[in-house]
This record gives C-alpha cells, sequence and structure tokens, in this order.
C-alpha cells in the first residue's frame, strides 16, 4: 500500500547526525567569537576614550545587524547558499582581521581556519542532510 504523504529523508547515520551537531555547535561558537573579536577591533581603534566605546558598539552591531538580516538560520532576508556564504566569509574574515589588527596573528589564523573548516563541512553536510531536527531542503 502507498502512502500519500512524501517521502523525508532518513538523515544522517548516528556517527555523522552526532558530528553534525557537534558542528552546529561549534557554528555558533564561532559566530560569537567573531562578533567578539569585531567589537573588540572597534573598542581598539584609535580614537579617544569615550569614542572607543562607540566604535566598538557600532562595528559590534553592525557585524550582527548584517549576519542577523542574511546569514541567521532564520534570516529577515533569505539569500541562496552562495549568498549566504558570501556574508559569513565577509563577517568572519573581518573577525580574524580584527583580531590580526589587534596584534593577535595566532589568534586569527586558529579562528580563520577553524571558520572556514566548519562552515564548509557544515554547509556541506546540510546540503546533504539538512539542518538537524528539520528535513532536507
Amino acid at each position: 500500500m502507498e502512502s500519500d504523504s512524501p517521502a523525508v529523508p532518513a538523515g544522517p547515520p548516528g556517527w555523522a547526525r552526532a558530528l553534525l551537531v557537534a558542528n552546529e555547535g561549534l557554528a555558533f561558537v564561532l559566530e560569537l567569537v567573531a562578533w567578539g573579536a569585531i567589537g573588540y577591533w572597534g573598542w581598539s581603534a584609535p580614537v579617544a576614550a569615550p569614542l572607543n566605546w562607540l566604535t566598538g558598539a557600532a562595528a559590534l552591531g553592525a557585524a550582527v545587524g548584517v549576519w542577523s538580516l542574511f546569514a541567521a538560520p532564520r534570516a529577515r532576508v533569505p539569500l541562496p547558499t552562495g549568498g549566504v556564504l558570501v556574508v559569513k566569509a565577509l563577517v568572519f574574515g573581518a573577525a580574524a582581521l580584527g583580531l590580526l589588527a589587534t596584534g593577535h596573528p595566532l589568534a586569527a589564523g586558529v579562528f580563520a581556519a577553524a571558520a572556514a573548516a566548519n562552515t564548509a563541512y557544515v554547509t556541506r553536510a546540510r546540503a546533504r542532510w539538512g539542518t538537524p531536527g528539520q528535513p532536507a531542503a
């Protein structure tokens, strides 16, 4: 007997599901680190003392605003995968450059490598299996 309901992808096997969920968690941590690095860069800008708080808040606000509009899972302006990857590259790249500009080259390199590897894995896994807890697109 045939079912009228559409086929739901089986999703990843157990080990791959655990890896995907862990990488989704790492993606969230990397987003927070990126925002912190961008805010720190803005705060560290060579401006007068009261203005450094403003530059830090403005840099952080811009990064969070761009991310929430275009790259967040529930973005206000949905983009195709390529567009989301461009936004992520810009924000993560700005964070890495901010770490580099504030005298943290090792942290910048580690962050950039982790963000690139995580974004590549999560993007590929989502394309193959969908987001955990949601069917594949």
